[in-house]
């Protein structure tokens, strides 16, 4: 009896797939449990601690405060005059430096102060942009002075360099209670 092939005795050419969704739902275990996310840290900025006992009233002089405040219109108004978020941050440099011996500019920049109030309408996106040109105001100044006194920038500057360059411009900013929507 000879054996012969027939289509019927045919092995099937089949690849069992069956375990091929256990696989891919361990490998998606796997990357879901490795991969990390980065958060959003949002704005870094150190608050003092906190006390029970009421704060001294410090009265500064008027010329040192360069006083910000966004109304609930998200219009600027800054040392009682209005003006763009394009011109702050040069405007604040100018205040805090004042290279003329201006007698309407802060005295030095160690007795600067940039004083930010807004009102609680204004919108999130106006106060993080001009909260980004006061910030780049100092950023640039420090930046310019450590390009004149080590010959590279602020970032790049060893710790005590920075902290030379910190106590020659410090970062003086105050930020005042919001205001009731509309009353400012």
């Amino acid at each position: 009896m000879a054996f012969g092939k027939s289509k019927n005795n045919r092995l099937d050419n089949e690849i069992n797939a069956s375990s091929m969704a256990d696989i891919a739902f361990l490998l998606l275990i796997f990357f879901l449990v490795t991969t990390t996310i980065e958060a959003d840290k949002g704005i870094r900025v150190v608050l003092p601690p906190w006390s029970d006992e009421p704060p001294d009233i410090l009265q500064f002089e008027k010329r040192n405060v360069y006083s910000v405040l966004i109304n609930a219109s998200n219009q600027l108004l800054v040392r009682s005059e209005p003006m763009s978020v394009e011109d702050l941050k040069d405007n604040a440099k100018e205040f805090i430096m004042n290279p003329g011996n201006r007698d309407d500019l802060a005295i030095s920049p160690q007795e600067a102060i940039i004083s930010l109030k807004n009102d609680r309408g204004t919108e999130y996106k106006t106060y993080i942009e001009v909260y980004d040109q006061l910030k780049a105001a100092y950023t640039e100044l420090r930046d310019d002075r450590a390009m004149a006194k080590y010959g590279k920038e602020y970032a790049f500057c060893t710790f005590d360099q920075r902290r030379v360059i910190r106590d020659e411009i410090p970062l003086n900013f105050s930020e005042a209670e919001p205001t009731s929507f509309g009353k400012e």
